[in-house]
């Protein structure tokens, strides 16, 4: 039994699209930046830009082994001081001085004496795991 062209209505054939979008690397660092803000998500930032998700954790992996660079963050800077002297080996430091090892969401908390080899160690081991 054939359907009737009642039943079909009008029907819109759609060409199909062919070729990918080209993301020129800057935008694409810039939309990564955007999955870096307060609250932000990827797949909402991929939405936004009509993306897979898929595709922008990919880009967030390529800033993250520094083959795609973001624009600079327009917070203010602050800078830590530095505190410049001869030590002495086995010298503790200040009292209850520091070195926080930052990358995404994990830090690591050292103590001043922490040898210069160990910390390398850790952020080397921070890296790989990212």
């Amino acid at each position: 039994m054939e359907p009737s062209a009642e039943f079909l209505g009008e029907v819109e054939v759609l060409p199909a699209v062919k070729g990918r979008r080209r993301w020129p690397d800057e935008l694409k660092g810039r939309i990564v930046a955007e999955t870096l803000e307060a609250g932000a998500t990827v797949s909402g930032v991929a939405q936004r830009y009509d993306l897979n998700p898929n595709q922008l954790s990919d880009w967030r992996r390529l800033a993250r082994n520094g083959r795609l660079v973001l624009p600079a963050a327009d917070a203010d800077v602050a800078f830590a001081p530095l505190l410049v002297g001869a030590a002495s080996p086995g010298d503790p430091g200040p009292a209850g001085a520091r070195l926080d090892v930052v990358l995404d969401r994990v830090t690591v908390r050292l103590d001043a004496t922490t040898p210069a080899g160990r910390i390398a160690e850790i952020v080397s081991a921070l890296n790989a795991s990212a």
